[in-house]
């Protein structure tokens, strides 16, 4: 945390960057405090970005005005000498260690009534000065580079000469130090070490460094010495953390659990603020401003929020949608096509997944012929639709609105940083976003250009081998119907459809995330029956299978039964609920075309054309988006910190706009497209 320095007393006091100053009454400088912040805060009538345009005049009034600059630094060494913040530091913004239950009944009791806090708590400062519950949105909505040039008026300084103050830091490092090296011996962090060499595990280390800092500090050692002892726990945080980052590759391969993810989440927690803390115990003249920043805006949203019960909610879903999404975007991957090669390979995939559903789409049309009560019909449905899905995953083949699920996955990977302060480069992303979007209309094509002419083909040959026709004209025209934009509720229920594809791409992330973690694959080649009854190439192959395909059939199932029971559901409730699929819409267009013949004007047809072109835009937008917040969700992602982002993608799309569609010769590298826009690349 940082603090001001004292100067010495007397008339030049006002030249010195922060001179000295009596300390009168804490709640004098308390009072100071909030009327200063009454002054930028904006009224409830006011856009929060006026809260900027005040904090200016507030900056600049201080520039010109050494009184008000003088009692701004009193009011706040008044706070800083005479409260304590070991809470604020140890406390404050760092999730509980309670469980969900508990926690959660808590939050509710002191939202009603909050508890009590010390009038020396430095928090009971900050819920002071900040006590509006919108006071975190404009504070952040101030621009970065203001507040720091604020603090660097102030006089934000490194050294510590109160010995109030240093105490307060060194129990803070011990508590915080602590509770680190007990979650790093956590079990779900641990056991990704085959074998723990424990002199040197990284989180041992940080707690010998911080016991031999502390043993200097308190023995009143050289400052050099002290400072050397600091240092040595910076690169203990460091070697932490980096354990923290292979812990996080680890479980892209290996899985991940909602205890696990919690847990990384609160040891980074604790080494962000072990680092605050060496950051002013260092004594290399050197102040982080940023990371003082980004504590002092954190601090104050989660006491703004740290009784909202919405909060700590969307807190706990989005570590279970990290679990269930990691391996989403691992498999996007292979969605997003680089080279010509790659691309021509997802066209062809795509084609033969055409070719399997023009035979789902058939299926289904018998099943309807054979009059089956609504129940067992939509249970027809949703067997022959799971089958349809799960053989094109056996062969390879790709169906085109799958892929959303994981491609957004994929790009919101890219989007997320291990929070050292670096944004990821946007140059990069656009050049991923242009990847996806000409592998998803490869897709869409090569579905389409075969289920259109070998549904009508099927049909054909069905009506040559039984002399009947698969559909009749009134059922034909009430397909084509189904499938027209506005005269049927296609729209909406190709919505419906899209956010089937987003949850069932959830429940297959969720499956393949359980059967890594859980080893399944090893405990199924060691349990006794399977053991004793196959022969090890067998069991290999059995054990093989169930790891890399059970996600995907438990999904395919989910995806059929979604899509097969829903025009049922919609039926017994008397609602318009049902689906629409672009594929299956295509198919059962092409069949019902057959019949028709040129019975349909060809407004009409293309109208239903061009219905069909929509559902599958619908489904690829619902399932993305849906899909997409899912994942920037999970990793803590807020797109509002990218604002440049649409402006660069943008740029990159009048550049070159046929990336967004074919290859180019050769994959476009991201120093390229720097050089073509001329910015420089960050090393």
């Amino acid at each position: 945390m940082g603090l001001f320095s004292r100067s010495p007393k007397g008339p030049a006091a006002n030249k010195q960057e922060a001179p000295v100053i009596t300390i009168d009454s804490i709640h004098h400088g308390l009072d100071y405090l909030v009327e200063l912040v009454k002054q930028i805060r904006p009224t409830p009538y006011d856009d929060f970005k006026q809260a900027d345009l005040k904090f200016k005049a507030l900056f600049y009034k201080l520039q010109n005005d050494k009184t008000a600059l003088f009692s701004l630094r009193k009011a706040l060494l008044s706070q800083f000498l005479n409260s304590n913040f070991i809470p604020a530091l140890t406390e404050s913004g760092m999730v509980g260690s309670r469980g969900f239950l508990q926690e959660f009944i808590t939050k509710l009791k002191h939202k009603l009534l909050p508890p009590l806090l010390e009038s020396n708590d430095f928090l009971y400062v900050i819920n002071h000065v900040f006590y509006k519950h919108h006071d975190h949105i404009w504070v952040e909505k101030i621009d970065n580079e203001l507040w720091i040039n604020f603090f660097k008026l102030l006089g934000v300084q490194i050294s510590v000469e109160d010995k109030g103050i240093f105490q307060q830091l060194n129990i803070a490092l011990q508590i915080l130090s602590h509770r680190t090296v007990t979650l790093g011996l956590e079990k779900e962090v641990i056991r990704k070490f085959q074998k723990v060499d424990y002199e040197n595990y990284p989180f041992f280390l940080l707690e010998n460094s911080v016991q031999r800092y502390l043993q200097l500090a308190n023995n009143f050692h050289e400052k050099e010495e002290v400072s050397s002892a600091v240092f040595k726990i910076i690169d203990a945080i460091k070697l932490c953390k980096q354990t923290i980052v292979d812990i996080s590759e680890h479980r892209r391969t290996h899985g991940t659990s909602l205890s696990e993810t919690y847990i990384l989440f609160r040891i980074e927690q604790h080494l962000d603020r072990l680092l605050l803390i060496t950051d002013v115990l260092d004594s290399d003249q050197h102040f982080n401003t940023e990371r003082f920043l980004d504590y002092f805006i954190r601090i104050i949203t989660y006491e703004k929020k740290k009784n909202s019960i919405r909060a700590f909610l969307s807190a706990n879903l989005a570590f279970l949608a990290f679990k269930i999404t990691e391996h989403g975007g691992a498999r996007g991957e292979k969605y997003i096509t680089a080279t010509r090669a790659e691309y021509w390979f997802m066209l062809k995939s795509a084609m033969g997944g055409g070719f399997f559903i023009s035979f789902t789409a058939i299926v289904k049309n018998l099943i309807t012929k054979v009059g089956l009560a609504p129940f067992w019909q939509g249970f027809a449905y949703s067997i022959n639709y799971a089958a349809g899905f799960q053989i094109m995953h056996e062969t390879n083949t790709t169906l085109a609105t799958k892929q959303p699920a994981f491609t957004a996955s994929a790009i919101a990977a890219s989007l997320d940083y291990f929070k050292e302060y670096r944004k990821p480069d946007m140059y990069a992303l656009a050049i991923t976003i242009a990847r996806t979007s000409r592998s998803q209309i490869a897709s869409f094509f090569g579905n389409l250009v075969i289920v259109f002419p070998l549904s009508y083909s099927l049909a054909a040959f069905y009506h040559s081998i039984t002399g009947h026709l698969l559909v009749d004209s009134k059922a034909a025209h009430h397909l084509l119907e189904e499938q027209h934009p506005y005269l049927s509720f296609s729209l909406m229920y190709a919505c419906f459809t899209g956010f089937f594809l987003f949850l069932s791409g959830l429940i297959a992330g969720y499956i393949e995330n359980g059967i890594h973690y859980g080893r399944v694959n090893e405990r199924l080649q060691n349990h006794p029956v399977f053991k004793n009854t196959l022969s090890p190439k067998k069991l290999q192959k059995v054990t093989g299978y169930v790891t890399d395909n059970l996600g995907s059939l438990v999904g395919n199932i989910a995806l059929g039964f979604f899509l097969g029971m829903s025009g049922f559901i919609g039926h017994i409730f008397g609602i318009p609920f049902d689906i629409r699929h672009i594929t299956i819409a295509a198919g059962n267009s092409a069949i019902a075309y057959y019949t028709q013949g040129n019975a349909e004007s060809t407004a009409f047809l293309l109208t239903v054309f061009g219905g069909v072109l929509l559902i599958g835009l619908l489904n690829f937008l619902v399932s993305f988006s849906l899909a997409f917040l899912v994942a920037i969700k999970s990793r803590g992602v807020r797109l509002r910190d990218y604002p440049e982002m649409v402006t660069v993608v943008g740029k990159f799309f009048i550049k070159f706009p046929t990336d967004f569609f074919f290859p180019p010769k050769y994959p476009r590298e991201v120093d390229e497209v720097k050089r073509r826009f001329r910015v420089k690349s960050k090393r």
